[in-house]
């Protein structure tokens, strides 16, 4: 699904432009995909990070925005193969504008076919463009500009082949949202920016709301990934839309799904073989579980919620958690089975309003659980560091199997880290759950890259 031009170059111009040295990649191994490929940029098999740090100046543009990536493998994530990208970038179209939150939003996937997966760079501002920026043996290089300001990659038709959908939107300064254009792309996407076909995307509701992001899954196990967004819908208040895959293209979802305000996830939590609808709500600090079935999204009276008050999770509920602003999903534990982290950044700890913590909530055979589950603060025994005021540990959260054992790790951001620097935790994943040992901390500082206020971690894909 892509085609790339020579990477040296652009990359070693890139990462002096950033005021990094050039990463010490290697050359790695070709793997044969297992259907779309979706986090692997280099094809070495190993599952790879993006962190977004759209704070950042760069160019001397205050809050022009980068991303950082940094590759898998057999010994996890290293600082020391990394890809810094920004406008700034050989390759990459455009330059550094101040307010452009370049990787305000993020996406990946393999677009073109190749078995390396592309990242899509989203920014902050509607008038400007996303970025596709292409895998390759080496990693990431070079861009193309696509009319978008955030996307979300998935297998919409079921063919085998990633798709993606594309979103003209900004959140709004006000009650009003400013609404939003959207279109779908069938892949294959060729590097000049053109896909196999396109079709516009529910443009008799959507512009009503503001996109803010998504997430994809097989609801009904029919081949096809369905379609969750988080949409600003007005006077404060946020809701979800569902789009169901059908043979000819998305449509809205003819059942409801839990609203909320918090990350929004999709991922088979009790092992049926349909994903199920997980959306956080941080006003009450809960997520909520809607079961995927053969017929879609099942019925209200069959959501679950959990909170800290769930049998089994650690702590007691309090409100101004934002339990839930944050959802990823992945097999921790190697069962077969997803697990849930669920960020909650306003979890206070000691006197630090705001510190943060991420709490792991297992899969079973009869759904999501309590029992097992894990509270991970930076005060943790084992993990790096010390929660304080402000961190906002688990703003954002990803599961990936970074190191290729067949445990997902999890990989949580603070980027109030150092006074709004921001860092990222990387900390791995065994049968019994998310462990310490081994664990690596990193901040843009460790990479060569703009960090004053950078907010590094605001999101990570």
């Amino acid at each position: 699904m892509r085609s790339y031009s020579r990477w040296a170059v652009p990359l070693v111009a890139g990462l002096l432009a950033l005021g990094a040295g050039p990463a010490a990649l290697t050359d790695p191994a070709e793997a044969a995909p297992r259907g779309p490929v979706r986090d692997d940029f280099d094809g070495d098999g190993y599952q790879d990070l993006a962190v977004a740090a759209p704070a950042a100046t760069v160019g001397g543009q205050r809050r022009a925005g980068y991303v950082a990536v940094l590759y898998g493998g057999p010994h996890g994530l290293d600082t020391a193969r990394r890809t810094v990208i920004s406008r700034a970038t050989g390759g990459i179209p455009g330059s550094p504008g101040a307010g452009q939150g370049f990787g305000a939003q993020l996406s990946k996937g393999d677009l073109n076919g190749d078995g390396r997966a592309e990242l899509v760079i989203g920014t902050a501002r509607r008038s400007s463009d996303a970025v596709v920026v292409w895998g390759g043996p080496r990693g990431l290089s070079g861009g193309t500009s696509i009319p978008a300001s955030r996307t979300v990659t998935g297998d919409f038709t079921g063919d085998g082949r990633l798709d993606l959908a594309l979103f003209r939107t900004e959140r709004a300064p006000g009650d009003d949202p400013l609404g939003t254009t959207a279109t779908v792309w069938t892949g294959p996407v060729t590097r000049s920016g053109t896909p196999a076909r396109s079709s516009a995307l529910d443009p008799a509701h959507l512009k009503y709301y503001d996109v803010r992001d998504g997430a994809v899954g097989d609801v009904d196990g029919d081949g096809r990934d369905e379609l969750l967004l988080s949409v600003y819908c007005g006077d404060g208040v946020y809701c979800t839309k569902f789009y169901a895959a059908t043979g000819t293209g998305l449509r809205p979802g003819p059942d409801p799904v839990p609203e909320g305000d918090g990350g929004v996830a999709l991922g088979d939590v009790d092992g049926d073989g349909h994903d199920d609808v997980l959306v956080g709500d941080t006003d009450d600090s809960v997520i909520q579980v809607a079961p995927g079935s053969a017929s879609g999204v099942t019925g209200q009276s069959r959501w679950t919620s959990y909170s800290k008050d769930t049998p089994g999770v650690p702590g007691t509920l309090e409100p101004v958690e934002a339990f839930g602003d944050s959802l990823a999903v992945g097999d921790i534990t190697g069962d077969g089975i997803d697990d849930v982290a669920v960020g909650a950044p306003g979890v206070e700890i000691g006197y630090d309003d705001g510190a943060g913590a991420v709490y792991v909530l297992r899969g079973s055979r009869t759904g999501l659980t309590g029992t097992g589950a894990q509270e991970l603060t930076q005060n943790s025994p084992g993990i790096p560091g010390a929660a304080e005021l402000a961190d906002g540990f688990g703003q954002d959260v990803r599961l990936l199997d970074v190191n290729g054992n067949g445990h997902a790790d999890l990989a949580a951001a603070a980027p109030g880290e150092n006074h709004g620097d921001g860092a990222v935790w990387e900390l791995r994943g065994r049968p019994k759950g998310i462990v310490a040992d081994a664990a690596l901390v990193f901040g843009p500082r460790a990479l060569g890259a703009p960090y004053a206020k950078a907010g590094f971690g605001s999101a990570v894909e």
